[in-house]
């Protein structure tokens, strides 16, 4: 007896890593991601789509429950969730669906599935017992130059492995007869194209010398960082020195990572429609967060620059939701986990998710959208809580330390983030209105500070105690 009622089922691809200007979907000369342009031709592509933010853990926590990292307390990548915390998993549950989680979602502690019935493919990730890192500890110097560009190249990484071992597990549960029996949820979560640097051929040489580009950075521009910029540089050691072919060969093999990762998405989606299931399957494909890729002098993530902190953002519905729509508007991950508990007739706000559902405006313009995106950094690479706001073409990026740091763009004169307009006369009425709407968000930032020390040294303490490593544990 089939218990489907109407309800869609969802489809979720979230990446890991992957910056959207490095699609051919948002306008990419070189990388090709042709099923991301069919994902785009079958529904709404969200141009200035931004991850709550810019680290695997605290990202990935937000999705699962639609609140901020500061909300939901998910502040690096060695904090679990509150085993109480109710994600959107245990919500569709409730509502008699069946939930899967397909490879990484990076969540921790004693339920690391939380909500989902089960585990398809592993999650290495969630297996990790990753270091906890403590502000008071300030940010040392990281390994210079980094060696995943150095080393980067053609070849196999565990990360290819996964993702081959999602595909297919992706593959087994949509042709499962019990999909007909109840609606369904999965995410496949792949790891691509995060580090290492490592692609198999033909990918690499699709890319690799003739078809891939330099970072775009102007004379003058790395001797001139922001402090926060210059702080992760050193942290990270991703500043160098490299040389040129250095540098094309890593870009090169982070194009083949997302080319090869939009092949599998389009072989999944080709047996969604093989199985008759594709007309009433919501698809949902976003990331955990970007790369750097050497622009700015950075590689990898964790501050709020455009190729770190926006993700590429595309749902569709067939029938449903309008298709091959192009919204320039900035949103967020939250608000597309309120989106899809709208569509499954569950209210984000009874559940205080600070996501705001979009399906009103997709379904009528005039509605109004608050163009607003709010991304937070509480972790690694900083001695301070780290916020952005977007609103509109402006964006301010706020250090809460003794001297608070401030970093204002124009992102439609200046979309590569050269120029600080911070604490100019011309512009500080639009600071002080971003500005104003962060301590909204953040009511008492010292508080804010104080809780992520706290929670560093409680998990410090029981990591020094127990002496197991299990990254499970806390």
């Amino acid at each position: 007896m089939s218990d489907r009622g109407d309800r869609p089922n969802f489809l979720v691809f979230m990446s890991d890593e992957h910056g959207p200007m490095f699609s051919s979907a948002y306008g990419h000369p070189l990388v090709k991601t042709p099923n991301m342009d069919r994902l785009a031709e079958r529904g709404t592509t969200f141009e200035n789509g931004y991850c709550n933010s810019p680290l695997c853990t605290p990202s990935r926590l937000s999705f699962m429950t639609g609140k901020y990292v500061s909300h939901c307390q998910g502040w690096d990548n060695s904090t679990p969730l509150y085993v109480g915390r109710v994600t959107w998993a245990w919500l569709l549950k409730s509502l008699g669906y069946d939930t899967a989680l397909n490879g990484k979602m990076h969540m921790m502690g004693p339920r690391p599935l939380n909500g989902f019935d089960e585990q398809l493919s592993r999650d290495p990730h969630a297996e990790n017992a990753h270091e906890i890192i403590r502000w008071k500890d300030g940010v040392g110097p990281g390994v210079t130059p980094w060696p995943d560009v150095v080393e980067a190249g053609a070849g196999r990484s565990s990360v290819i492995d996964h993702d081959e071992a999602v595909e297919s597990a992706a593959h087994e549960y949509l042709r499962d007869d019990a999909r007909r029996e109840r609606p369904w949820a999965m995410v496949c979560g792949f790891i691509s194209p995060h580090f290492p640097l490592k692609v198999p051929e033909p990918y690499f040489s699709t890319y690799y010398p003739d078809n891939v580009d330099l970072p775009n950075n102007p004379p003058g521009h790395l001797d001139n960082l922001p402090p926060a910029a210059a702080r992760l540089q050193r942290y990270t050691g991703t500043g160098g020195p490299y040389t040129e072919d250095q540098l094309l060969r890593a870009r090169a093999a982070y194009y083949g990572m997302i080319t090869c990762l939009d092949e599998k998405y389009g072989r999944i989606l080709d047996t969604l429609e093989q199985t008759g299931q594709a007309d009433n399957t919501v698809i949902v494909h976003t990331s955990d967060h970007g790369e750097m890729a050497g622009e700015h002098g950075l590689w990898r993530k964790m501050c709020f620059y455009e190729q770190s902190a926006r993700v590429p953002l595309q749902i569709s519905w067939p029938g449903r939701l309008p298709e091959g729509r192009w919204e320039k508007g900035a949103t967020s991950n939250v608000d597309i986990v309120a989106t899809m508990m709208d569509v499954a007739g569950i209210d984000p706000g009874e559940w205080n998710m600070d996501g705001s559902s979009l399906l009103p405006y997709l379904a009528d313009e005039s509605a109004g959208w608050k163009d607003e995106a709010f991304c937070e950094h509480l972790a690694h690479g900083t001695e301070g809580p780290r916020a952005m706001l977007r609103q509109g073409d402006w964006k301010l990026s706020y250090t809460h330390l003794e001297t608070p740091e401030l970093e204002l763009y124009d992102l439609a004169r200046d979309p590569g983030e050269f120029e600080n307009l911070a604490g100019q006369p011309e512009t500080m009425a639009i600071q002080e209105r971003l500005l104003g709407r962060i301590r909204e968000l953040w009511p008492n930032p010292d508080r804010l500070a104080g809780d992520v020390r706290e929670s560093q040294e409680e998990r410090y303490l029981l990591r020094q105690l127990t002496g197991t490593g299990e990254g499970r544990l806390f």
